[in-house]
């Protein structure tokens, strides 16, 4: 994979893409200043050094029945890295598990888990998360409401868009 050299263009695009996956090419070189065919070509090398991973869709997930988001925080018996490994294998396969994270610390992992109501989450937690190998303890927390919700990284466009100060 061919690293690229980003400059102010590469991170207006990016930026750009961040916010709205869906922006047409003409709409994205217009705002990189650029014409369509070279910003099209950038995008593709964005692609293909790696920067972009994929584009996805925001789902809402109140209208998909989905009312309950719980993190959990696993602590496992033995941190040695075939553990860590075949835990992180089983958290591929729980689809209600929307992100895993590894952790320094008291904790091992957190999970951001999604339900359609908290018996469901109950079931998962008795029946899979810790019934699963290796989990020594879970300690959850229920969201109550999401305050901010930014996916992605900043990235630095040099003139402050990125924390919405535009100038």
């Amino acid at each position: 994979m061919q690293r690229v050299k980003l400059d102010e263009i590469d991170r207006r695009i990016l930026h750009d893409l961040q916010e709205d996956g869906r922006i047409t090419n003409v709409e994205l070189a217009k705002n990189a200043g650029i014409s369509a065919p070279p910003c099209l070509r950038r995008v593709r090398a964005l692609e293909e050094a790696g920067y972009i991973g994929g584009y996805h869709a925001q789902l809402n997930a109140e209208h998909l029945g989905y009312g309950v988001t719980i993190f959990a925080l696993v602590g496992l018996q033995s941190q040695a890295e075939t553990d860590l490994s075949a835990f992180e294998g089983l958290v591929k396969s729980w689809p209600l598990v929307r992100e895993c994270y590894m952790l320094a610390g008291e904790n091992d992992f957190i999970l951001k888990v999604v339900a359609k109501d908290w018996d469901t989450y109950q079931h998962f937690l008795t029946h899979e998360l810790t019934a699963a190998p290796n989990v020594e303890h879970v300690k959850t927390s229920l969201g109550i409401r999401v305050s901010k919700f930014l996916p992605g990284v900043p990235v630095d466009l040099g003139d402050n868009l990125e924390d919405g100060k535009e100038g």
